[in-house]
């Protein structure tokens, strides 16, 4: 199948067109990038430039499509609130873009599927734990809120029969590639490989994330392609390893054989737990986590740092 792959020069983006060329798709890809820039090597079949806001510039890459997943977006919760309008124009009117794009398209006799890269931050901070896919949604900052608003949008879509849709909830992404130093892995890596002085850990570290390892996630998003249709859509958490901030500096100075050195900052008001629940898209494709136990995410991240 043609499945057209959006931010696939991103850091999951690139894992999930490396899987599902792996098996056996077609695979083209959307980036933002200028023309003439020179896009990281991946296996896909042809690139298109283009404003994912530009549902008219968004048309030529749809041609024969039989699928998108759609990871083009932008991320970083704590930035969101100061570009709040930003990330609005780009997660959700990125996502209506690319659906009234499909919906231009000439008829198909099957609809075509979405899978949604979307984020756990649509929960917000739910008392129970683990969090299942039933968790009502409350979203603290603009970026769960505005995935939020572009899952609903999708599965009106679906509703109406215009497309089938799947969402990923993702927890948080590591492994392979991961440069981010937003993100408490890659940070506390270069602090290990002497990029800043020391990482910055708020509380007494003690705060529990769910982790899963970037190839997993991409598994997942192949998975996706699978998915029996159902009216709205369907809607799945990925997530794998609970661990807290101290584990994971912890592993991380094992896996390095480098010490980082911490500086405390007074503690948040924050969820002292988020964890997963990934019952559903185990049972239902039969997803599982192969690879994202902390010590590889960790060790993967760090040999990827090495020229």
């Amino acid at each position: 199948m043609r499945v057209l792959v959006t931010g696939a020069f991103g850091f999951v983006g690139g894992a999930v067109v490396r899987c599902l060329a792996e098996a056996g798709h077609e695979v083209w890809a959307l980036t933002h990038r200028p023309p003439g820039t020179e896009p990281p090597k991946l296996p896909v079949g042809r690139v298109w430039h283009a404003d994912v806001r530009d549902a008219r510039a968004l048309r030529p890459a749809l041609d024969g499509v039989g699928a998108v997943c759609h990871l083009a977006a932008l991320t970083n919760g704590r930035l969101s609130g100061a570009r709040e309008q930003q990330y609005w124009d780009v997660n959700l009117g990125g996502t209506t873009a690319l659906l009234d794009a499909l919906a231009a398209r000439p008829g198909a006799d099957t609809p075509p599927t979405v899978v949604l890269g979307s984020t756990a931050a649509v929960y917000g901070s739910p008392e129970h734990q683990p969090i299942t896919e039933d968790t009502p949604p409350a979203p603290g900052n603009p970026y769960g809120a505005s995935k939020l608003a572009a899952e609903h949008l999708l599965r009106q879509r679906a509703a109406s029969g215009e497309v089938g849709a799947v969402v990923l909830r993702c927890f948080n992404v590591g492994g392979t590639g991961d440069r981010d130093e937003a993100r408490i892995i890659p940070k506390a890596l270069a602090v290990a490989a002497g990029d800043h002085p020391h990482l910055e850990l708020n509380g007494d570290g003690r705060t529990v994330r769910d982790f899963v390892h970037v190839d997993d996630l991409a598994r997942a998003y192949a998975l996706a392609l699978t998915a029996v249709p159902a009216p709205g859509g369907r809607v799945y958490n990925v997530g794998a390893t609970p661990a807290s901030m101290r584990e994971i500096v912890a592993v991380a100075e094992r896996v390095t054989g480098r010490a980082v050195p911490l500086v405390r900052r007074p503690a948040r008001p924050e969820a002292p737990r988020l964890v997963a629940d990934t019952t559903r898209i185990t049972r239902e494709l039969g997803w599982r986590a192969e690879r994202s136990d902390l010590e590889r995410i960790v060790r993967d991240a760090w040999e990827s740092r090495r020229p």
